[in-house]
């Protein structure tokens, strides 16, 4: 049976994905999965050795007593890049074809910084990793890179960024050049941290809402297992909801009323900046709840109430089996979800809550680099992307 549901014979792009799926498989697995011939499967595997995609380094016992040798995804085969741009701060790493982290860097720029003042460091931060990591002869596959706001996945720029200004229809391609050539795959920061925490901490869960609650607030859909964008690519971006609370108070989208006026981390800090704290960012008030400030901790709290208000709507509305919180605001979890259980539980539907879990980011800190990471492996491992590369190759093996 073909892997595409059709007569079709499955492409050595197609086996790819297989092994990649498995880790390892032998050969007579592969043609029982997906019909091929022995000399197909053959002809196949070694396009893909020959790309330096799969080894066959293991050995398996095989039913009639000998052993089997197996087929797995190299994951050393190369390299991305993983970039997880915020407002103030960026998170950056190189990672294995198994989105393994191999080394990380951080930028803490000021808030407000263009692409053209951050972007040029960006890039010399990846590349001196690289150095550090002894990985500069490695074959770069790829970027991934992630924005606050709504992403132009076409144009590789942001499309509606009200937390990052001057960044809206920049193309950040063009500043990876003299980096590398290799493609640069972009999404907003919800939906990575969304892909990251479905692939790699609720893999059994189908249906699930991410809300990422930082500077910015903004959530990633994850409906039948696959992530939701939206027409415009702007699914889950709920921080510029109008609520009542918010009603006449400036937004940083030009706009009053939005959530995200009262319960984002940039006016937590504002307010509390306006009371003589001495706070720069949201992980500033998140430590001082840690020490027991009770305005710090009332604050998130009732930041939580104002998030739980919004999203009560979304639960009714695709009824996620799990809602997960990430973002900074995951470093005072229990304070922002008792705040957040008050509203939602309260406004939700009985039957919409009734069995729903609301837990933690079990990625943490790095889950938007990992989020970056597999996004870009997603897209540059696809299996018309492995055939045209093989395709691209000298005297390319095919059966």
């Amino acid at each position: 049976m073909a892997l595409s549901g059709t007569s079709v014979s499955p492409t050595a792009g197609e086996v790819f994905a297989l092994i990649r799926d498995r880790g390892a498989i032998t050969r007579s697995e592969i043609g029982r999965i997906t019909g091929l011939s022995r000399t197909a499967v053959t002809a196949r595997v070694a396009a893909l050795e020959a790309d330096d995609l799969v080894i066959e380094p293991e050995l398996a016992a095989s039913t009639g007593g000998r052993p089997a040798t197996q087929v797995v995804f190299n994951v050393d085969a190369g390299i991305v890049y993983a970039a997880a741009i915020g407002r103030s701060r960026t998170q950056l790493a190189l990672c294995n074809l198994a989105g393994e982290i191999l080394a990380t860097a951080e930028i803490d720029q000021e808030p407000g910084m263009g692409p053209d003042d951050l972007m040029p460091d960006l890039v010399k931060r990846l590349e001196a990793l690289l150095d550090d990591s002894g990985r500069r002869s490695d074959r770069v596959f790829g970027i991934g890179l992630s924005l606050p706001g709504t992403v132009d996945q076409q144009s590789g720029a942001s499309l509606d960024s009200p937390n990052m200004r001057g960044w809206d229809g920049v193309p950040l391609a063009p500043y990876f050049r003299h980096l590398t050539d290799a493609p640069l795959v972009m999404d907003n920061d919800a939906n990575v941290i969304a892909l990251a925490e479905r692939r790699y901490g609720f893999a059994d869960v189908q249906d699930m809402l991410v809300v990422k609650a930082s500077t910015g607030l903004g959530a990633g859909i994850v409906m039948g297992g696959q992530l939701r964008r939206g027409a415009v690519q702007a699914a889950g971006d709920f921080g510029h909801s109008k609520i009542a609370a918010a009603a006449g108070i400036p937004c940083r989208c030009g706009d009053t009323g939005c959530v995200e006026a009262v319960a984002g981390g940039w006016a937590i800090v504002r307010a509390l900046r306006e009371d003589g704290y001495a706070v720069g960012h949201l992980r500033d008030v998140v430590a001082l709840a840690h020490g027991g400030d009770a305005k710090a901790r009332s604050m998130i709290r009732e930041s939580g109430r104002h998030v739980g208000e919004v999203l009560a709507a979304a639960v009714n509305l695709i009824n996620p089996a799990m809602l997960v919180v990430a973002g900074d605001m995951v470093g005072a979890y229990d304070v922002f979800v008792a705040g957040l259980r008050e509203t939602l539980y309260g406004n939700a539907s009985t039957l919409a809550t009734r069995t729903l879990q609301v837990v933690p980011s079990v990625l943490q800190e790095r889950v938007g680099i990992i989020g970056c990471a597999t996004t870009a492996l997603d897209y540059i491992l696809r299996p018309n992307v492995i055939d045209a590369s093989l395709a691209a190759r000298p005297n390319p093996t095919q059966g």
